[in-house]
Order: C-alpha cells, then sequence, then structure tokens
C-alpha cells in the first residue's frame, strides 16, 4: 500500500457506540498505523433531529479506552479541521451549488404529504414509488418547472431539497477492496437527497466533500453503507475528482449469536451480554446499557475479539496484541461475508490477556480489591500470591473471590463438603497432620509439601482424603489454589489456628 495514506472514523453522535462502529475504527486504525498514515475521528453530525447528548464524548472516551486515539480530530485538532460537520456548514452549499450548474443535480419542491401521496398511489396499483428518472419530470422540481417559477418560489422562502440527478439505464462501475468489482445500473437507484433548505446536507454530500477536502485515501467502512456507493463515486465523477477519488473497503456484518442477520442492542438484552464497548445511560429515559469495560474486560480483549470478526490472519494464531494486529493486519484479509458474534469468546480472550499481563501490572488493581474488603498488605507480600491467583480469574473483579481465604478465616463450612470428606477418623488424622507442621522446617511451598506427603505415606493414608479435609479446614469449602501455597501464604501460626477451630467447630 502506498504512503500518504489518511483514514477516517467518521459516527453520527446519535447514541452510544456499537461494537461494530468500534470494528470499523479498529480497522482504519490498523491501516493507518501499519502504513504510517493518520487516523481521522470526523463526527458527522448533519442530522440535528438526530443528535443526542453526550454521545460524541462517549465516541471519544471508547476510542480511548481501546488505545485507538486519533492523530487528527476535535480534540486533537488537525490541518483539516473543523472535525465536527456542523462546524463545517458554510461550505457545503457551495457544492451543491455547483451540482446545479453542472446539471448533476436539480431543486425539488415536493411537500412530505405530496410524496406521501405519490407512493399511496404507487401501492395501490401495486407499484414502488422512486424518485428517479422515470417520474422525475412529472412531479415539481426545476427539471418540470419554468426557471422563471422556480427562482421565485426560492425567493419567496418555499421549502427545497437539491437532489442528485442521476443519468437513466447507465452503468457504474466501482472498485472495492473487499468485494472486488461492484457493478450497479442507475436504473436501480433513487435520486438522493443532497442538501436541504435549512443549509444542511445530507450526510451523502458532506461524507464526500469532507473526504475530499480532508485528502482521504481509503474509505473503510461498514457494509450497510455499500448502496451508498454509486452516488458517492457518482458524486467524486460529478464534481471531476475521480482521480482523488479515495479507495473504497466495507466490511462485513458483525452477525447475531444465531449466525442470522446483524447484531443488535436487543440480542445483547437478550442474550446477558453487552454491544458496547462503555456503559450507555441514555439521556431521556435514564435506561443503562452495560459496557465491556464496566464488566471487566481488558480493552486488549475487546480489541483482540473485534479484529477477528471479518479479519482472518490466515495462520492458527489468535492472540494478538495491538502492535501485532498493526503488523498482520491487511485488507486483502477481510472477509465477505458476515462473521457471527460469539459472547462466549470475549471471555476467552479476556482470560488469555489477563494471562499475558506482567505480574506487577496486577499488583495496584489486587491492592484496590483488597482495601475495599477491608484488608491491607504490602505489595511486597502480594507479589507471590498474584501468580498464584492470576490464572484462577477472567476478570480483575474476581480476585477477591479467588483470595479472600488468604485474609480471612472461613466462619462456616460447606455442608455439602463435610458430609462427603469428613469422616469418623477424619478429626484424628488432621491433629496428627497439625502436629506434623508444627515441626515443619522452613515453612515454604516446598517444604510443606514434603512434610504433609510423607506423614501420608507413612501413615498410608489416602492423599485425596487427607488433602480434601485439609482444604475444608483452610477454606471452608472445596475450592482455592494449591494447598501448599496457601498454607506457605498463611504461615505456620495462621495455619494451625485455622486447623483447630475448623476440627472444633465440624466436630460441634
Amino acid at each position: 500500500m502506498n504512503q500518504n495514506i489518511r483514514v477516517r472514523f467518521a459516527p453520527s453522535p446519535t447514541g452510544p457506540l456499537h461494537i461494530g462502529g468500534l470494528r470499523t475504527a479498529l480497522f482504519n486504525y490498523l491501516i493507518a498505523r501499519k502504513n504510517r498514515g493518520v487516523f481521522i475521528l470526523r463526527i458527522e453530525d448533519t442530522d440535528q433531529t438526530r443528535y443526542v447528548e453526550g454521545a460524541e464524548d462517549y465516541i471519544m472516551e471508547a476510542l480511548d479506552w481501546c488505545g485507538l486515539t486519533p492523530d487528527e480530530g476535535p480534540r486533537q485538532g488537525g490541518g483539516f479541521g473543523p472535525y465536527k460537520q456542523s462546524e463545517r456548514k458554510s461550505q457545503y452549499k457551495r457544492y451543491a451549488m455547483q451540482l446545479l450548474e453542472s446539471d448533476f443535480a436539480y431543486y425539488a419542491f415536493d411537500t412530505p404529504e405530496e410524496l406521501d401521496g405519490m407512493r399511496k398511489s404507487f401501492e395501490a396499483r401495486g407499484e414502488t414509488f422512486v424518485y428517479d428518472a422515470r417520474v422525475r419530470e412529472s412531479l415539481k422540481n426545476s427539471l418540470s418547472m419554468q426557471s422563471i417559477e422556480v427562482e421565485e418560489m426560492i425567493a419567496s422562502g418555499t421549502p427545497y431539497v437539491i437532489r442528485f440527478r442521476f443519468e437513466s439505464n447507465q452503468e457504474i462501475v466501482m472498485q472495492d477492496l473487499v468485494r472486488g468489482e461492484v457493478v450497479v445500473n442507475t436504473s436501480t437507484l433513487d435520486d438522493k437527497i443532497l442538501f436541504k433548505s435549512d443549509g444542511m446536507p445530507t450526510y451523502h454530500l458532506a461524507n464526500v466533500v469532507d473526504d475530499n477536502l480532508m485528502a482521504i485515501s481509503h474509505v473503510i467502512r461498514g457494509e450497510e453503507w455499500l448502496p451508498s456507493l454509486p452516488l458517492h463515486v457518482a458524486l467524486y465523477r460529478a464534481f471531476g475528482w475521480e482521480h482523488l477519488m479515495p479507495k473504497f473497503a466495507h466490511l462485513p456484518l458483525i452477525l447475531k449469536p444465531t449466525g442470522k442477520g446483524k447484531l443488535s442492542k436487543r440480542d445483547g438484552e437478550k442474550g446477558g451480554f453487552p454491544v458496547f464497548p462503555l456503559e450507555w445511560k441514555d439521556p431521556v429515559s435514564g435506561e443503562i446499557s452495560p459496557g465491556y469495560r464496566e464488566e471487566g474486560y481488558l480493552p486488549e480483549a475487546c480489541i483482540n475479539m473485534l479484529a477477528l470478526l471479518g479479519w482472518n490472519p490466515g495462520t492458527e494464531q489468535e492472540l494478538f496484541s495491538l502492535d501485532e494486529l498493526i503488523k498482520e493486519f491487511q485488507l486483502k484479509k477481510v472477509g465477505r461475508s458476515g462473521s457471527r458474534f460469539d459472547p462466549e469468546k470475549i471471555l476467552w480472550f479476556n482470560h488469555q490477556h489477563m494471562q499475558l499481563m506482567v505480574d506487577d501490572e496486577l499488583i495496584p488493581a489486587f491492592q484496590s480489591v483488597l482495601k475495599a474488603n477491608g484488608v491491607n498488605i504490602d505489595d511486597s507480600r502480594l507479589e507471590s500470591l498474584v501468580p498464584i491467583i492470576k490464572p484462577r480469574i477472567d476478570f480483575l473483579h474476581e480476585m477477591w473471590e479467588e483470595s479472600w481465604f488468604f485474609f480471612q478465616s472461613p466462619d462456616n463450612y460447606d455442608p455439602g463438603v463435610v458430609k462427603k470428606r469428613w469422616k469418623e477418623d477424619t478429626p484424628e488424622k488432621m491433629e496428627q497432620l497439625a502436629e506434623a507442621l508444627e515441626h515443619c522446617e522452613p515453612f515454604t511451598t516446598e517444604s510443606v509439601e514434603a512434610c504433609v506427603k510423607e506423614l501420608i505415606t507413612s501413615k498410608e493414608w489416602g492423599m485425596g482424603a487427607i488433602l480434601n479435609a485439609w482444604r475444608l479446614l483452610l477454606v471452608g469449602a472445596a475450592k482455592g489454589p494449591g494447598l501448599f501455597d496457601l498454607a506457605a501464604f498463611l504461615g505456620r501460626d495462621e495455619v494451625i489456628n485455622r486447623m483447630k477451630a475448623g476440627i472444633k467447630e465440624i466436630n460441634r
């Protein structure tokens, strides 16, 4: 891929950022970084009726959480700003007028009620109304009216839109980096609205104009925008910008867990998993939608999971850091078919990325969990504990559940385990084990293991029965890490005290 790569992620602030949008941002980011290019965030807020308070900040916070910080954008600035379309409003009319003057567009004065009447009339005949070359000259627009009448209507403040004028029955041949050659006949297209009399452009005009003015080299976006491609290509040609037209790549859909249909918010609600990177509180209804960050997922896990939805590295490798993704990513390895979202797979990714974290990185998070539960302990003591706990957790918030027995004696004993593991002669065996541990020197993982196994062998006891009963006394249940690690961390006195207290409590 050549240099001077400039790509953009251009979301609309109409609500929280869906993980499908986040994947689009990721693929743009990877292409920019791989080619030493520029990653741009542009907020496309031309439709002010759908603007949602807080959505813009949400988008930027989500990108920052994932490490996809833009090079240019509303916060970063840059030489091609402003980076919000509402702040670029003054420029769009000039381009709409250029299209009118070159006969690639026309004024249309049809009211919503008149268009609705046309639709109903067509439906009554079993047809579908499309504002195109077949009907436009019979409707209320500058193609069917005298120029003086058009001027009078505009001067009087009559609402209008400016529509693109497609030539009838022409083939538009386009190239897509994911799908190859795409051919569409204009007879299947309607004359899309480009500009409204309120001074605001529609997505189509603003998108193409801004991509050109920002020198965008590649437009990488979701498959849902593929039907817009013929109009966008036609606009580039109408403006005389075909030689500057970016390369296009339309990414496959992220599908429901069933594999049928596009993944939606409702699928997450039904399946009990997030479809947004961050938690979102609707500013109107107050409804809260869960986010991966608040659920305890690592951004590395989210990025890794999203990268493999539609992209195949061509190897067996599944775990990738962001730097590895930058090195390996290629658009030619993005598939055409939709990718089924598996909510269980991201749990696996999260566990794997937890294990990849350096132990020292986990100590601050561990300390936060411990302090919230009333435990104060030096970092130096946690250094030996983190490697024991880490393999047992999928999330940071699980650290207490998997470690509380290192800091607190059990206050009850699982009745099911007692019934299964506590036999008539168990108390006596546990007392002998406690006596052996009294003389175990030094009290380390290795020496405790040696002392316990020597006693079991000399007494010809069953290893499983002794260790399960001992675990019950130390933890109160049939759970926890290696007993010898636990005992060494607790120390001799705490181990003996727990054993005596447990024997007394269970035998009551």
